[in-house]
């Protein structure tokens, strides 16, 4: 993939991620939670690929992956709720940032521009991931699906970071992997950046979300940040 000329940003008066799938490679612990399930069941592991690609359905994604299932089937409110308290209880084991997203956070933090994480994973979950990275007390905001009544791809809860970060959504940027992502910030009038290294899934087709680019890796965001008349968007 190259590089595309584009509309130049300016540095912006924030940043704010998607958490899984953006941020962090959060499909290891997933997966490992999801075949806890199957193993109880005689069935044989899933490989982390596989479940990589419908971490961004969320647990309905997941579960029909796992076991075939669907929301409406009897069995699956209790089946949810084990997934999620097996992956609670070992939810920062094997997830962590994505490769070149380190150097992202700290290049931000040098130049004094805020990060946030704007997620609908919900608070429960969101607050002990980030506390077991390291990521907590550095982010400067963070919006779980249950802080506010709405949740992506309304543009609440974009707009409520904005606005507890002082940021004007117009002057702010914000990255993620699924369409509802791109939504929710064209929706809040951000710029927006599809995570082309994330959650993708074959049928997703990115390159008609509307988004200002696409980053191949976290790294490409370092460009932009070096030389702010640039633009970090890459041809999907």
């Amino acid at each position: 993939m190259s590089a595309i000329a584009g509309r130049a940003f300016e540095p912006p008066a924030c940043v704010l991620f998607d958490l899984d799938g953006t941020l962090v490679d959060t499909a290891p612990d997933l997966t490992a939670a999801l075949n806890q399930l199957r193993a109880e069941r005689a069935l044989p592991p899933l490989p982390v690929a596989a479940i990589r690609l419908t971490v961004s359905q969320g647990s309905p994604g997941m579960l029909k992956a796992g076991f075939g299932l669907l929301p409406d089937d009897p069995s699956y409110p209790e089946l949810n709720q084990r997934f999620l308290q097996g992956y609670r209880a070992a939810i920062a084991v094997e997830s962590g940032l994505f490769p070149g997203m380190a150097e992202v956070l700290e290049q931000l933090e040098r130049q004094s521009i805020p990060w946030g994480v704007v997620t609908n994973k919900p608070g429960w979950l969101t607050e002990p991931l980030l506390k077991g990275l390291g990521l907590w007390s550095r982010s400067a905001c963070v919006v779980s699906g249950d802080t506010l009544a709405k949740a992506k791809p309304h543009p609440e809860p974009l707009l409520y970071a904005c606005d507890r970060l002082a940021a004007s959504p117009r002057q702010s940027l914000y990255v993620g992997d699924a369409e509802r992502d791109i939504v929710a910030g064209q929706r809040a009038g951000m710029r927006t950046l599809v995570a082309g290294f994330g959650y993708l899934s074959p049928e997703d087709r990115p390159q008609e979300w509307g988004a200002d680019g696409m980053l191949e890796q976290p790294g490409d965001l370092l460009a932009w940040l070096d030389q702010p008349g640039s633009t970090p968007v890459i041809d999907p």
